[in-house]
């Protein structure tokens, strides 16, 4: 039976998709990307250890295709009220993504709306597994300059275009690219500008802006990792709202849309 490696679920969300959701977090990611919120889903779909509060506490739980259906289908009436679903997250979805297709799958057979949440960061062969059964992605733009994302977070840029555009040439899913706001990595102005016209160039006229915040740098110390954004100081809203008007100025709607 095939086994999928989740980290944690997170019921009644109202971000990440429309309507009430539960986010599934799938365990794995490749990236290293300093301001990462989850840091205990990066590195290899295997379990381990962190200690909080002073104990030792294992981060990852194997799951059935069957199990997680189950535990999901709990809050099914708040999806049909709602016009919610389930959200698969992580890490990076696409690290599991013959077990996130099944799951998918079973998922679209009940008529529940799906989302994914990717960087696009493996070959395109991997989303197109999942493709069939997506309603919707979120889909992260980083640093766009190509040799700065393959030094800084390990990020092929090739990779996540050639991703973008498939999905682009899927019509009967909706594609909403999302920029996290990280002070000193994304949110320079030629990197806002390379993100605009990125966009342009595919006719996208929506953007969702992410806020950097510092919720996830106890799960450092609970992991014994160094966190570099210690320092960093959140946007202020004057700062986010002149990156609002950039993409807007450049015909793009942009959605202040949660936290990153």
């Amino acid at each position: 039976m095939k086994k999928g490696l989740i980290f944690n679920h997170q019921r009644y969300s109202v971000h990440d998709g429309g309507g009430i959701r539960t986010l599934v977090f799938f365990k794995g990611c490749p990236l290293r990307c300093p301001w990462c919120s989850n840091p205990e889903s990066r590195k290899q779909v295997e379990t381990t250890t962190w200690k909080k509060n002073g104990r030792i506490e294992q981060i990852g739980q194997w799951w059935s295709v069957e199990e997680l259906l189950d535990e999901v289908l709990k809050d099914e009436i708040f999806y049909r009220t709602s016009g919610g679903g389930v959200t698969l997250s992580g890490g990076e979805v696409l690290m599991q993504a013959e077990f996130a297709s099944e799951f998918l799958q079973e998922l679209k057979e009940l008529g529940i709306h799906t989302a994914i949440e990717t960087t696009g960061c493996f070959p395109v062969e991997r989303l197109k597994k999942l493709v069939p059964y997506v309603d919707q992605v979120l889909f992260d733009l980083k640093i766009m300059d190509h040799d700065k994302a393959k030094r800084v977070i390990g990020l092929d840029q090739k990779i996540v275009q050639e991703n973008f555009d498939y999905l682009l040439t899927q019509e009967q899913l909706q594609v909403i690219p999302r920029v996290p706001l990280i002070p000193e990595f994304t949110t320079n102005e030629k990197n806002i500008q390379q993100i605009i016209v990125f966009l342009n160039k595919r006719s996208v006229q929506e953007v969702h802006l992410l806020p950097f915040h510092q919720y996830g740098s106890s799960k450092y110390d609970y992991l014994g990792w160094e966190y570099s954004m210690k320092e960093a100081q959140t946007l202020k809203q004057v700062e986010i709202e002149k990156i609002k008007m950039k993409f807007e100025e450049a015909g793009i709607s942009a959605n202040i849309d949660g936290l990153e």
